[in-house]
């Protein structure tokens, strides 16, 4: 079978262009790829066309619209996923239109196609308390318990995305003071992030159970599961889900919706934030290219604004209020008004 010019051009921009001269990480080239796969999908299911027969003359402008309906109204989904997935398909054809300029007026205007408005989200995170009591759900008389434990404290503590935590080995952990930790985040980007004493101690204790503390064991995930492979996003997941349930049936706290492993990273962000950390200082904690990222933290504290208003209120009335009950003329007026 003759192979597509659609079929050569995504081959090598999957697996080429973007580890090999974007060098992006495992991680966005899968979400890149699940991009394409829905769009083979679509075309297969809603316009007949099957995958080995796709080709580049067939996708313009009107189809990537009717694509991304598709995404929002059908499949149902959010709109920001509706623009992550336009933003790819516009990412590729910028390379389209370098590699066959004779398509470039085709590739204009799939690039003109705008990503829709969505408001900004507000960031949920975990009041102290709300923390407390879900980390206080895990048996620690069991293997698995402890585990557990010393999982959701680490992410919490060093404010790790979820796959940064996935991707942890042995040999990432320093347990020499000063204490830290290495992630590899956004871009491949390695950030040292310092551990809290306890943290420290827990993960010590944690390695040494799990018989990790010895050098052939320093590539082994720091977390998984019955069959000593990594834990997945679902994974993680699962486990908080079990123990926000939990505390849902035995306490009054009240917890956000959702309580996702994300929310470990905001809950740390805010509880720097509040206890008057820099803003500057908490962008490198997390990882941030830019503290205008950070700053959506200081905008969803309304305690803080409620303290910096209260600190720059200036009273304008006078404390010093008439007794209305025996101002005669107001009383007069009132009851004139109130005919």
């Amino acid at each position: 079978m003759k192979t597509t010019d659609f079929a050569k051009l995504l081959t090598s921009y999957l697996t080429k262009v973007l580890p090999g001269q974007r060098n992006l990480s495992t991680h966005t080239i899968t979400s890149y790829r699940d991009t394409f796969k829905l769009l083979l999908l679509f075309c297969q299911q809603r316009k007949g066309i099957a995958p080995e027969h796709l080709t580049l003359s067939q996708i313009d402008d009107t189809l990537v619209h009717q694509f991304v309906s598709w995404i929002e109204y059908e499949r149902h989904c959010s709109i920001s996923t509706r623009n992550q997935r336009l933003a790819a398909i516009h990412a590729f054809f910028r390379y389209v239109q370098i590699e066959s300029p004779e398509r470039l007026l085709t590739c204009q205007r799939i690039l003109s196609i705008p990503l829709k408005k969505t408001g900004k989200p507000i960031v949920s995170f975990l009041t102290s308390d709300a923390l407390k009591a879900i980390l206080n759900q895990p048996d620690r008389k069991t293997l698995a318990g402890r585990r557990d434990l010393v999982l959701l404290t680490t992410l919490y503590d060093t404010g790790a995305r979820v796959q940064e935590l996935i991707n942890l080995v042995v040999r990432d952990i320093r347990l020499d003071q000063p204490a830290t930790i290495a992630l590899k985040g956004k871009g491949n980007k390695i950030r040292h992030v310092p551990l809290m004493t306890k943290t420290a101690s827990m993960l010590k204790e944690y390695l040494k159970e799990r018989h990790l503390s010895t050098p052939s064991k320093y590539d082994h995930p720091v977390f998984f599961n019955s069959r000593h492979q990594k834990l997945t996003r679902a994974g993680i997941a699962y486990i908080i889900k079990k123990y926000v349930k939990a505390v849902k049936r035995q306490n009054n706290i009240v917890l956000p919706k959702k309580v996702s492993p994300h929310m470990f990273r905001h809950t740390k962000a805010m509880h720097l934030l509040q206890a008057n950390v820099n803003l500057v200082y908490i962008r490198d904690f997390l990882g941030h290219v830019s503290v205008i990222t950070t700053e959506v933290y200081a905008r969803a504290d309304s305690e803080i604004k409620r303290l910096a208003l209260e600190k720059a209120y200036s009273p304008m009335v006078t404390e010093d209020f008439p007794p209305w009950r025996e101002d005669e003329d107001l009383l007069v007026w009132l009851q004139y008004f109130c005919k």
